[in-house]
């Protein structure tokens, strides 16, 4: 994982550089990007009762003040320019429990996990950017 301060996002690849958002050849690109919410790690780790830094997750992008959606096709928009559409929930896994024990059940209600995305409109996004639902 590497954090950065700002990205360049595509509809070809994600977030750029990120290899696992290159969508397949003839395939929808629903697992695009995964979109985590501060508000949502925060009440999962809260429930294990320990800290850990948000990269645990490996998702793509960490917002906060919103609420995110828990249905497909509702837009988020980032920064100025970059839009994406929520597709299915991003599930926890196996690895979370490796990292923190007790976290794959703490992050599985109500999509604590964060949701999957995939680019509509690309751009370049940076912390502090102003996040809109709807």
């Amino acid at each position: 994982m590497e954090t950065l301060l700002s990205a360049h996002v595509t509809t070809a690849y994600g977030v750029a550089r990120d290899f696992r958002g290159r969508p397949r050849p003839g395939k929808f690109p629903k697992r695009q990007v995964c979109i985590l919410a501060r508000e949502d790690w925060d009440a999962a780790l809260s429930e294990v009762g320990v800290d850990a830094p948000w990269t645990v997750r490996r998702a793509n992008l960490f917002v906060e003040g919103v609420t995110l959606p828990r249905e497909w096709g509702t837009r988020i928009a980032i920064g100025d320019d970059v839009v994406f559409e929520s597709t299915v929930e991003c599930t926890p896994c196996f690895r979370m429990d490796e990292q923190v024990p007790g976290l794959d059940p703490a992050m599985r209600p109500d999509w604590r996990g964060g949701i999957m995305a995939y680019v509509v409109s690309e751009g370049q996004i940076a912390i502090g950017d102003e996040v809109r639902i709807g």
